[in-house]
């Protein structure tokens, strides 16, 4: 699974790189205000690209993701991940908030990524992404959906949405930002390997971290945050993987199924409003396939 990932992203950002040949390097933010400005002008520009392809509904109670500067309480977390403040069920009438570094080439991997462009982070964690759909699994009229949570599910659709955006076009206005999210890909197939060593003690957590930096490539202070993280998590990293995987064949069930009904507004909402669900049950209750869900046979009732 993970290595047939690896050598697709690898493929995809060897083309992009020839695409590239030629073209200036990437340039970054002159400033930290410039970079708050352009992410907030490109949050409303992605809801209104969801719309207007037909992708995804955008609710109009739905508040927005943004970015503020880092405050010096959290720079410790500087080259851990992300540092986001996303919301919660009774925060719904709230802002996400990502916290961004001040513009500079000496970034770790994700907080270089958005100094280039804040859209690779913006469209995982943000719009369509984790806020995104946590806001809605959480306006869920179901109080079950609404509270449980799965991480193939919930990393599935952050991936998908890379991707998903992707193939409809929302990058086609910058060749750097393309190979971004082609090496996300590659990032998202080397944390299943280095996730089933670390579990099975074949890695250290040097090992771990060597490997990332050497091959994904990205700063060392990052790799070794990851390879930390999935250490203590067995499983979550794996998790990327196979929900986008379970997505995609869900989608593509779903459209031969439906044939020239098949609407993919339609599937959207609704993996999008079930995103807490697992994604077996999801295919159980869209589909009647309950063939991915143990001791199941029968289609769920009314």
């Amino acid at each position: 699974m993970a290595r047939l990932e690896w050598h697709r992203s690898v493929a995809f950002e060897a083309y992009q790189q020839e695409r590239l040949a030629g073209s200036p390097p990437a340039q970054i933010f002159p400033n930290a205000d410039a970079q708050i400005a352009a992410e907030k002008a490109d949050e409303v520009q992605v809801r209104a690209f969801l719309g207007d392809q037909k992708i995804l509904t955008v609710p109009g109670w739905m508040k927005h993701y943004r970015n503020l500067l880092l405050p010096a309480y959290l720079e410790p977390l500087e080259g851990f991940g992300v540092t986001d403040d996303l919301t919660g069920p009774a925060r719904l009438n709230e802002d996400g908030t990502s916290y961004i570094q001040k513009p500079s080439t000496n970034l770790g991997y994700f907080q270089l990524s958005t100094a280039r462009d804040p859209r690779p982070i913006l469209v995982h964690e943000g719009v369509p992404g984790h806020y995104f759909q946590l806001c809605l699994g959480w306006h869920n009229d179901d109080p079950i959906r609404r509270h449980y949570y799965d991480s193939n599910a919930n990393e599935g659709i952050g991936f998908y949405a890379e991707e998903m955006m992707l193939q409809a076009g929302y990058f086609d206005d910058n060749p750097h930002t393309r190979a971004t999210i082609y090496n996300f890909m590659r990032l998202r197939a080397l944390r299943v390997e280095v996730d089933v060593k670390l579990a099975l003690g074949e890695f250290t957590l040097e090992q771990a971290a060597n490997y990332l930096a050497t091959t994904v490539p990205m700063d060392r202070r990052t790799a070794l945050g990851e390879a930390a993280m999935f250490s203590s998590t067995p499983g979550q990293a794996i998790s990327y993987q196979i929900g986008k995987l379970q997505i995609i064949g869900l989608l593509s069930d779903a459209r031969l199924k439906e044939g020239k009904d098949f609407s993919m507004l339609k599937f959207n909402d609704f993996v999008w409003n079930n995103g807490n669900v697992p994604l077996s049950l999801q295919r159980w209750e869209m589909l009647g396939d309950a063939s991915q869900v143990p001791a199941v046979t029968a289609a769920p009732g009314p």
